[in-house]
């Protein structure tokens, strides 16, 4: 298994960034995918997850309104379309392999992950 995050930098308060997750090594179609961030000196938290089929998401209030995940199944490609940034966004961004096709919050329900993208919201 492997996931390659890509698309962080740095963008300005209240700016856009698009990440994109690209998986390897499994049957994308069949699992749900998931999004955390992790700050420096703070715990991973999750940020979004969709089911296998994008038929359910699922996001964090701290984002909620602002951030969408979405898959192309057929392209093996997890994305997270981030608008109206803030500063208390900036962390570097992971997708996470769920261990099942329903979506989910936790991360001990995952069990794969990539090694992440840094984010950084400034001005």
């Amino acid at each position: 298994v492997q996931l390659v995050e890509s698309g962080g930098g740095l963008a300005q308060p209240g700016g856009s960034l698009r990440l994109s997750c690209a998986a390897s090594g499994f049957t994308f179609s069949s699992y749900a995918m998931g999004w955390f961030r992790q700050a420096p000196g703070k715990e991973r938290d999750f940020v979004a997850a969709i089911s296998w089929s994008s038929g359910s998401t699922s996001t964090a209030d701290s984002v909620k309104g602002r951030f969408t995940i979405s898959r192309d199944n057929a392209k093996n490609t997890l994305y997270l379309q981030m608008n109206s940034l803030k500063p208390e966004d900036t962390a570097r961004y992971f997708c996470a392999k769920a261990r099942g096709s329903a979506r989910a919050t936790m991360s001990s329900n995952y069990d794969y992950w990539g090694q992440g993208t840094q984010v950084t919201v400034s001005a």
